[in-house]
């Protein structure tokens, strides 16, 4: 089976892709809200997909503006290079999310297996449980950082693996790796290495404190 296929991976998939769109608590929901679910969030990432190209298109016009202009004024052309930074950096975002749309089918099928399907609403309850002791815990390993201040995938990536390392038990070296393979599928470069270097930070705090309180 390949690493794409695995259930564990495919669930942490699901979990993230559907935390932002969940109404109801994890509990009560059956196969079919599930893949509803599942449908309405990746329908939202292609959204985004999409603004972030619009967006990168709008800021390589801009850029280009300020280079014809440039050869009077040197001040443009600095404006210019950072707008076409920006612009190369919100389309790399969108080629992630949109590179991932073409294992969305795959996806949406492997959400009706029962491992699956168990995983990952098991990672959404834990989050869905739990949210105020995992904001802490990741406010506590920012450095220089607010929660609200991150893009919204990053900070579910964040959740989930910290849900994993202290309330289900998964080892933090796996929670990790896993949390920065999502990150590369759905974030950027930059993305990924701040989620590998919060979780570090999650991980060295973990070793150094008691251990939680037991699942209610």
């Amino acid at each position: 089976m390949s690493s794409r296929q695995q259930p564990r991976r495919v669930a942490r998939e699901l979990a993230l892709l559907s935390l932002s769109q969940l109404k109801s608590a994890p509990e009560q929901l059956e196969r079919q809200d599930f893949n509803a679910l599942v449908l309405a969030a990746v329908r939202a990432l292609r959204s985004e997909a999409q603004e972030f190209l619009e967006t990168a298109a709008g800021e390589v016009n801009r850029a280009n503006e300020r280079l014809l202009s440039s050869e009077t004024r040197s001040a443009n052309a600095d404006s210019a290079r950072a707008m076409l930074q920006e612009a190369l950096g919100l389309t790399q975002g969108a080629i992630n999310r949109l590179g991932s749309a073409l294992d969305w089918p795959e996806t949406l099928q492997l959400a009706g297996q029962t491992d699956v399907r168990e995983f990952a609403l098991e990672l959404i309850a834990a989050v869905h449980r739990r949210r105020s002791e995992i904001d802490q815990i990741l406010e506590a390993a920012l450095v220089d950082w607010q929660l609200s201040r991150l893009p919204r995938l990053d900070l579910d990536i964040l959740r989930l693996a910290v849900a994993e390392i202290y309330f289900l038990e998964v080892p933090q070296k796996v929670a990790i790796n896993e949390a920065v393979e999502l990150a590369k599928r759905y974030s950027d470069d930059e993305g990924s290495r701040f989620i590998n270097g919060v979780l570090r930070r999650v991980s060295n705090q973990r070793g150094n404190a008691p251990a939680p309180l037991p699942k209610p």
